[in-house]
C-alpha cells in the first residue's frame, strides 16, 4: 500500500523507522500490515500529522500501537511536533497488507 504524503523522501524517513514498530499481537510492522495511511509534514508548523489505522476498531494494543508509532517518528524528526490521527475509514482490512507482510504471515 503507498502512503499518502506531502513529501515523499521525509515520508521514506519516517516510514524506515516505522518499519520497527509491531501488532504484538500479529507479530507484523504496522508498515507491512497497510495501517499508515498518510504521513504530511507542515513545515511552518514543525509539526507532522500521521494518520493511521488499527486492524479493528478495539484492537487491545491499539494505544501501545499509536503510542509508539508517535514515538518512532519522533525519534526520526526531534525538532517535529507529531500527531497521530487514528481512522477506521476506510477500515483496515487483509488486502492493505504488503506483499512482505503477506508472504511472512504465509498468505
Amino acid at each position: 500500500m503507498e502512503v499518502i504524503s506531502n513529501d515523499h523522501e521525509k515520508c521514506t524517513e519516517a516510514l524506515s523507522g516505522l518499519y520497527n514498530v509491531y501488532d504484538p499481537e500479529i507479530g507484523l510492522n504496522v508498515v507491512d500490515l497497510g495501517l499508515i495511511y498518510q504521513i504530511d509534514f507542515l513545515e511552518d508548523e514543525k509539526k507532522i500529522e500521521a494518520t493511521m489505522t488499527l486492524t479493528t476498531q478495539f484492537c487491545p494494543m491499539g494505544e501501545s500501537i499509536t503510542s509508539n508509532v508517535t514515538q518512532s517518528i519522533a525519534n526520526s524528526f526531534k525538532e517535529y511536533v507529531i500527531n497521530v490521527n487514528l481512522t477506521f475509514d476506510p477500515p483496515w482490512n487483509s488486502s492493505l497488507i504488503s506483499l512482505e507482510g503477506q508472504q511472512y504471515l504465509n498468505h
